[in-house]
């Protein structure tokens, strides 16, 4: 982490998530491991795709590929605390989107965590990039950052 660079609050985010964290995701160090994380990326863009993009998965003919991902940790988060997502895109291209997710502990306003996590939309039948599904778009177009 660089001396200056400070962490994202929760008013950076358009679109904020609850996500509880379980027994089984403490680690021998008593914190939430590192990997779950990702996890959490994962979940609050997933639920942003179906309920506010009307994506379906399991039957769309495009559908999106995680292609890259990062997150700096800034404190630890452990079981029993309640945790929000936020999520905004940074970058909205033809084919792809960027994500980026701010991980918080209980109230806190500063970010325990934040990343990025990148899209790719494909056709389902060839893995060809295709452009993103147009209610997708519109529903990512609310989370584009200023």
């Amino acid at each position: 982490m660089k001396e200056n660079d400070i962490a994202p609050t929760r008013d950076d985010y358009p679109h904020l998530s609850t996500i509880t964290t379980r027994w089984m995701d403490n680690d021998v160090y008593g914190h939430v491991n590192n990997v779950l994380y990702y996890s959490f990326f994962d979940t609050v863009i997933a639920e942003y795709l179906v309920l506010e993009g009307g994506f379906e998965f399991a039957t769309a003919d495009v559908i999106g590929l995680a292609v890259e991902s990062g997150c700096r940790f800034r404190a630890s988060l452990a079981f029993p605390q309640a945790v929000q997502a936020g999520l905004r895109v940074a970058h909205l291209g033809n084919s792809s989107v960027r994500y980026e997710v701010g991980i918080f502990a209980g109230s806190d306003h500063q970010a325990c965590a934040d990343g990025y996590f990148v899209h790719v939309f494909v056709a389902r039948a060839t893995n060809k990039p295709s452009p993103i599904p147009a209610h997708i778009r519109t529903a990512l177009e609310r989370l584009k950052r200023p």
